[in-house]
């Protein structure tokens, strides 16, 4: 079965196809680097580094890139702000990103290429498209080369917006300016303010807009027709729509499929650092646990919108204790399952899900029934068809990147025992002893939750 995606463009489920076959090339736009990172920035993290994972593990050589933002306006406020640097801005909030994701267990991109080492190729692309007609230069305090959208005839495709809609909607969603052609014409190249970062180039000191470092850096380093392009859906206009008409425009095939997570919402309504409703990514971290995060992601569909908040981390911890339950019970009941072989079914349903649009949430479901399974051959003293489980149950939430912990200390097995006694006692009504238990577990710090797979427990 093939691969099956929701492309922005085609506006429906289509087939993964590559270039070269066996081998993907993806690029997904990465951090703007002025602030901390959001849990909105964690969740498309997530979604792609997962998406990712699940092409490996189906067979594709995936090549994976993602680019640094460093020059750019809110980087320029951040600075006159703070007093810093424009450099030394950058650097902190790079370094604040990516100790982030690497809390969350999101993989090093196979190439992160950063704006301002794409000086010279940006300024080659901006070079072709003034001498193919498809950009103009302006002179003033606003100048620079602006790309003439009206010779794009397709502009407007990825959003799937008329050029009417595009330009009723200029004066809330583009800076109106009075140089340009056109209220919806975007910056190639912006000319130099005094104090602001500049580069040499044909059409005088200044500096790059946002738009054509990415489709510098991608075609550069995947070249041309690369398989996937992916970001956040507040990305698809004006960015990723800007970039294809620069690849386009200047003669160069971009990306064959185009595909866009959801945001994360507060009260329902969009989370940004604009509106002041946003949690830092390291505050969610700390309080509920990377693993936490990254399965309360998982439980939602890439494209629906989520809301990511203290009820739907806490509630994504306890469904990470069921897993982590289990494995503590094979220890204790000493299933073998390191090198067991797979329980085919279950590894279909995963896949089949899996490659229908990356349906991490039905994915689960299929690991999920494969754990009460698991549980249920551990009751029945069926221990190999329970190893054959659990190593399959280990190997997909890895590849979602959930990795089991399966560590067992001395202290854990004796909380372990204590649960198989209260249960033990509950099963002969003896609920004087089952509640003495768990008084002497809960004075260890240690909380139960009843459910129907089983009792459950975790550390606060």
């Amino acid at each position: 079965m093939p691969v099956r995606i929701f492309d922005t463009m085609a506006r429906d489920k289509v087939e993964l196809t590559q270039r070269d076959p066996g081998r993907l090339s993806m690029y997904v736009c990465g951090p703007t680097v002025y602030d901390v990172p959001h849990i909105g920035h964690g969740r498309t993290a997530v979604v792609f580094d997962t998406i990712r994972r699940y092409l490996e593990w189906r067979g594709f050589d995936v090549t994976f890139v993602t680019n640094v933002t460093d020059v750019e306006d809110k980087i320029i406020r951040r600075a006159a702000e703070t007093g810093a640097s424009e450099p030394e801005v950058a650097a902190r909030f790079e370094t604040a990103y990516f100790d982030e994701m690497a809390r969350l267990g999101v993989r090093k991109a196979d190439r992160l290429p950063h704006a301002t080492e794409y000086i010279g190729p940006m300024q080659e692309l901006i070079a072709e498209l003034v001498a193919t007609g498809h950009a103009y230069t302006v002179e003033g305090d606003n100048g620079g080369v602006y790309y003439d959208v009206a010779t794009f005839p397709s502009y407007g495709a990825l959003p799937h917006r008329s050029m009417d809609q595009l330009l009723d909607s200029a004066g809330a969603r583009v800076e109106v300016d009075e140089a340009k052609r056109n209220p919806v014409d975007f910056a190639l190249w912006k000319a130099a303010k005094p104090g602001e970062p500049a580069w040499d180039s044909p059409w005088g000191r200044g500096r790059p807009g946002w738009h054509i470092e990415c489709s510098a850096m991608s075609l550069d380093l995947l070249g041309e027709g690369f398989d996937l392009h992916g970001g956040g859906d507040d990305l698809v206009f004006p960015h990723h729509e800007n970039e294809r008409a620069q690849a386009e425009g200047a003669g160069h095939r971009f990306a064959r499929h185009w595909i866009h997570s959801a945001m994360v919402q507060v009260g329902g309504e969009k989370m940004s650092k604009s509106s002041g409703n946003f949690t830092t990514l390291a505050e969610a971290l700390d309080a509920h646990g990377p693993r936490a995060f990254r399965m309360a992601v998982l439980q939602t569909h890439y494209r629906r919108a989520m809301e990511l908040g203290d009820t739907e981390l806490a509630a994504a911890a306890r469904t990470i204790d069921r897993l982590d339950a289990l494995f503590r019970r094979a220890a204790v009941a000493g299933v073998g399952w390191t090198g067991a072989p797979p329980d085919g079914a279950t590894v279909d349903r995963f896949r089949s899900e899996m490659d229908d649009d990356f349906a991490t949430p039905t994915a689960l479901a299929a690991v999920f029934d494969a754990v009460g399974s698991a549980n249920a051959a551990i009751d029945g003293g069926a221990l190999d068809r329970a190893a054959s489980l659990v190593a399959t149950v280990a190997e997909l939430i890895g590849v979602l990147g959930l990795e089991a912990d399966t560590g067992l200390d001395e202290r854990d097995a004796e909380i372990d025992a204590l649960v198989a006694a209260r249960d033990a006692a509950r099963a002969t009504r003896d609920f004087a002893e089952a509640d003495r238990i768990r008084d002497e577990l809960a004075g260890h710090g240690v909380i139960l939750e009843d459910t129907p797979g089983g009792t459950i427990w975790r550390r606060p």
